[in-house]
């Protein structure tokens, strides 16, 4: 007997609808891409495909671990949860902990609704998330731009007519802060109407290789090349911003230092091709600019950010079909009564800026190797491998064995986990609910789909109970956690004009919830609350019809609604916020500097996402391999073969060659999320490869965010066996 069921993927950023067939004892038997849903419309990847595989996992932990000296003990759930409250009771200061929360928690439900109440309970502002060593430099340029750090326009995939991208590989990594399945389709698809898609990047990714165009870039230059472009818009009179904004004369000042042929020597763009880049951006009848990893983990990753976005406005192609447009959530609800800001507390030790209530990642080991009131003691890692993903992963590798006393809800005994007194696993994905509450929020159209939990618990608590559990120890508080959280929202929807329920008794409203658990009954009420949502009185949407609908709901082609997104005091766009504006003179210092001989970025592969899915067997392997791509030239010029020592600032590495004409000179490439040896993941030992953070540099980021730089990082490189005099 088997059974048919579906599932959007959780595994990278596409949200893709699955139909899964599985036995009569609940296990996966095969996985396709589910063809009645309409935004993915049966598309899938590798990663979707081995779903089961990754599931069934036979390394992922079932059972609580303690660890006793240099050995783990299995324990029961109630043994575990009371070591945990005995290791936060000896923290006399709450200012000497932290939490860290890592990339699948982007990816799970209950990631997305326990987090920040975790972070509250815990009464620390030593949060640290992989949002630093990604994508913080887009929260901070939208923030500032548009009063809102989630105001991310997406490009209008389905409609533009011209894509400039930059620093982004969807073929391999299916889209980030742009959600959209078959990205490559997509992008087939504007080639295929007489649109025009020109990438730009260090490598001749697929991405590139689709594309009409690629356009190679030294690494971390792309805030030269982008300010070439605006220069070249405002130099030949093709500015034409269609809204009013603040700030046109401060950029049209700044942009007069970044002359095509001036940021030609540092970015290695003839300066004619950035002028055409600028006369085609302003002449396409649509367009957009995207920008994604390659350009945020760079020096100036805010910069960058904010001149996509400073583009999109001076072609007038921000909030119109076509152009780069804001999406609509339906779980979005709430108004920021406070304008956007940074830098409102600091780190203790190097005095790094809090972005969206953060401190840079870069700066944890400082926070526990230094002594002092405040230092980090005791640590709780949610869905997490920093020391493969933070910069200079070996000193925070060591910094975590001196921690008093650290916690990880994982499902991995991993290079982080194993520094842990107590490890909590969640259960396995398909006895979990998924909504994903984040990446809609970034939809190139609007949609939504609930897929509720596929196999019973079996007596083990879900994710959301070891997350809230952990919330009420950490607050010393009894009762519901859930029912605590949806009285709040209610209370503020009722106060809130406008939400279509103020005035209304909230035990009544209450009363109107369903679900079957508390993480449900909180994705009804905001469904309710939301712009779809029946008690909005905007449309019926609900967990109900969600669930009626389990292919998932389309809720239409991005509309323009900058009115409604635009939260600066302002009530304008900011186009030259004088945090980013006082950046650009740094930015001009560095104009004529020397680049590097060779500098080191990182590499998207199709069938991994970071360390998580290494332990799979179908998807290790073929071109999902650990090795440094460079050029034959470079190849030739340095005498190597075969493999080659790479070296850094903090380290070095011995690592196989992958000579290729893809990668420019002077730029080799080694991808993110190895570094296995040892480890109690039997198929991850057998592909070890090597943690590139073991060369990044944690001291330096860029200054605005605070995220870590891993793009254009300073190496050398020599044969083995040759001794580099220091």
């Amino acid at each position: 007997m088997t059974s048919t069921v579906h599932r959007t993927c959780p595994l990278c950023e596409a949200v893709c609808g699955l139909t899964l067939t599985l036995d009569e004892g609940g296990h996966v038997t095969s996985v396709r891409g589910d063809k009645d849903d309409p935004f993915s419309k049966g598309f899938i990847c590798p990663k979707g495909a081995s779903l089961g595989r990754l599931d069934e996992d036979p390394d992922r932990l079932r059972r609580p671990l303690i660890r006793e000296g240099d050995l783990w003990r299995e324990v029961g759930w109630e043994e575990a949860f009371a070591a945990v409250k005995a290791g936060l009771d000896r923290v006399a200061d709450r200012r000497s902990a932290a939490i860290y929360l890592g990339n699948p928690n982007a990816h799970s439900m209950a990631g997305a609704l326990y987090g920040a109440p975790l972070i509250k309970a815990l009464g620390t502002r030593n949060v640290y998330s992989a949002s630093t060593a990604d994508q913080m430099p887009k929260h901070v340029a939208s923030g500032l731009m548009f009063g809102h750090p989630l105001a991310i326009p997406v490009p209008d995939l389905d409609r533009t007519d011209y894509l400039l991208m930059l620093g982004a590989n969807p073929l391999e990594s299916n889209g980030s802060l742009c959600t959209a399945p078959d990205f490559p389709g997509r992008l087939k698809a504007l080639r295929g109407r007489g649109g025009r898609l020109v990438v730009v990047d260090p490598r001749r990714t697929r991405t590139a290789a689709l594309a009409d165009e690629h356009v190679f870039v030294r690494p971390g230059t792309d805030a030269y090349l982008l300010f070439g472009i605006v220069h070249t818009l405002f130099a030949e009179d093709l500015v034409t911003p269609s809204h009013q904004v603040n700030g046109l004369a401060e950029v049209r000042e700044a942009a007069k230092h970044f002359p095509p042929e001036a940021v030609s020597g540092r970015t290695g763009v003839p300066a004619e091709v950035i002028e055409r880049l600028a006369r085609e951006l302003a002449g396409a009848r649509t367009a957009a600019v995207y920008a994604r990893i390659g350009t945020c983990t760079a020096e100036f990753g805010t910069l960058a950010q904010w001149l996509v976005d400073v583009l999109n406005v001076l072609t007038g192609n921000l909030d119109r079909p076509g152009g780069a447009m804001f999406p609509k959530p339906a779980t979005e609800f709430g108004v920021r009564r406070r304008p956007y800001q940074v830098g409102r507390w600091k780190s203790r030790v190097r005095g790094l800026p809090e972005s969206n209530g953060e401190l840079p990642v870069a700066t944890l080991a400082d926070e526990i190797e230094t002594p002092g009131e405040g230092q980090v003691t005791f640590l709780i890692t949610v869905a997490g491998n920093p020391v493969l993903s933070a910069p200079h992963g070996a000193r925070l590798d060591a910094a975590f064995g001196r921690l008093d006393f650290m916690v990880s809800v994982d499902p991995y005994l991993n290079e982080t986990t194993r520094h842990a007194n107590v490890i909590l696993p969640p259960p396995r994905m398909l006895q979990s609910g998924h909504y994903d509450f984040a990446l809609l929020g970034f939809a190139v159209r609007n949609y939504a789909r609930y897929s509720p939990p596929l196999l019973p618990l079996d007596g083990q608590p879900s994710e959301a109970q070891i997350l809230a559990r952990l919330a009420m120890i950490a607050s010393g508080l009894e009762g519901d956690l859930d029912e605590f959280v949806i009285g709040e929202m209610l209370r503020k929807a009722t106060e809130t004009p406008g939400s279509g329920v103020e005035g209304r008794d909230v035990a009544g409203l209450r009363a109107e919830l369903e679900g079957e658990t508390g993480g449900e009954r909180r994705l009804d009420l905001m469904l309710k609350l939301g712009p779809y949502g029946e008690w909005a009185g905007k449309g019926d949407l609900s967990l109900r019809k969600l669930l009626d609908n389990p292919h998932g709901l389309d809720l239409g082609p991005l509309e323009p609604r900058l009115g409604e997104v635009l939260k600066t005091a302002s009530g304008l766009i900011e186009l030259a916020p004088p945090q980013l504006v006082e950046d650009v003179e740094r930015l001009r210092g560095k104009l004529d500097e020397d680049p590097p001989e060779i500098v080191l970025i990182g590499r998207r592969h199709l069938r991994s996402n970071n360390s998580w899915l290494h332990n799979v067997g179908p998807l290790v392997g073929g071109s999902n391999t650990c090795t440094l791509q460079i050029n034959p030239a470079d190849v030739t010029r340095l005498g190597l073969a075969g493999e080659a020592v790479v070296r850094s600032a903090k380290g070095q590495l011995t690592v196989p060659l992958e000579p290729t004409d893809t990668i420019m000179p002077g730029v080799v490439s080694l991808p993110h999320g190895w570094g296995h040896a040892g480890s109690s993941q039997s198929v991850a030992a057998e592909h070890a490869g090597v943690s590139v953070n073991t060369l990044t540099d944690e001291s330096t980021i860029d200054v605005l965010s605070g995220n870590a730089v891993f793009n254009g990082v300073p190496v050398t490189i020599s044969p083995t066996g040759v001794i580099i005099a220091q």
